[in-house]
């Protein structure tokens, strides 16, 4: 069977939800039903028991066979984040964690200076450490090295939905990784998921391609399924490219002995 393995747990999907976004928590579980996934990461400012109305750790802990990745989204510095890292561990009860740390609201693009201060702290602190990062190859392998479970290159930036515009370097960060790479950041369509897996990503993160979807559940259905299509592709082996067209039958021998 093919799975995930990431740390020391496996997973059968490759397909990771945020959980951001949804309309509600009925669309939000729904979703993570159709979509199959086993695997959903939660902002800490999204637990909040006393009010349920503003909670997603209840609805979360609701589905059988999910497992929460908290995130640190909002903290702006490696000191925040594994402040909220501490805080999130003892609330769910989950060693896994996503660092996220994009200090500019304009861009939310990650600072990977203090992502990799603050992963450095947490994977020896005993966390499972998947970092949200820039598609930067040098920057990938420091996160492994200082013991990152698995490094997260955006495709783009959040929540803008312009695919792999970072598809080269991603390559790059897959050729040289000896963990999981999984795309987080930028999907809009299950092509485009499909499409990360034929290039050789462990997984994808999605959320807001499904949670702005027209029929979020139906969405969560089709990346389950293109994700899949992909990563079937890229063990079945996919045919090289040419510049010149190369026939696919060799019509010359024919056409001889056709006019004998």
């Amino acid at each position: 069977m093919d799975t995930l393995t990431i740390g020391q747990h496996t997973f059968s999907s490759r397909l990771i939800l945020g959980t951001g976004k949804f309309s509600d928590a009925e669309t939000m579980g729904r979703a993570i039903q159709a979509s199959g996934a086993e695997l959903v990461t939660v902002a800490l400012r999204r637990f909040n028991l006393e009010r349920p109305s503003d909670d997603l750790l209840g609805p979360l802990r609701a589905i059988k066979g999910l497992t929460l990745m908290p995130n640190t989204s909002g903290a702006c510095n490696a000191h925040e984040a594994v402040k909220a890292a501490h805080i999130a561990r003892e609330l769910s009860g989950s060693h896994f964690i996503k660092v996220e740390i994009h200090p500019n609201p304009q861009h939310l693009m990650p600072d990977g200076i203090e992502t990799l201060e603050a992963a450095r702290i947490l994977a020896a602190e005993g966390f499972i450490v998947m970092p949200y990062m820039p598609a930067d190859p040098v920057l990938a392998k420091r996160l492994e090295e200082v013991g990152c479970a698995a490094v997260m290159p955006l495709g783009s930036g959040i929540g803008t939905g312009h695919g792999l515009a970072t598809a080269e370097l991603l390559k790059l960060i897959i050729r040289d990784a000896q963990v999981p790479v999984i795309v987080d950041a930028g999907l809009r369509s299950p092509g485009e998921a499909a499409m990360a897996m034929e290039i050789g990503c462990d997984a994808v993160l999605v959320n807001s391609a499904i949670a702005a979807a027209g029929d979020p559940v139906a969405m969560a259905a089709a990346f389950a399924k293109a994700v899949q299509a992909g990563r079937a592709a890229r063990l079945a082996g996919i045919m090289p490219q040419s510049d010149a067209a190369v026939p696919t039958s060799p019509l010359t021998s024919f056409l001889g002995n056709a006019e004998q």
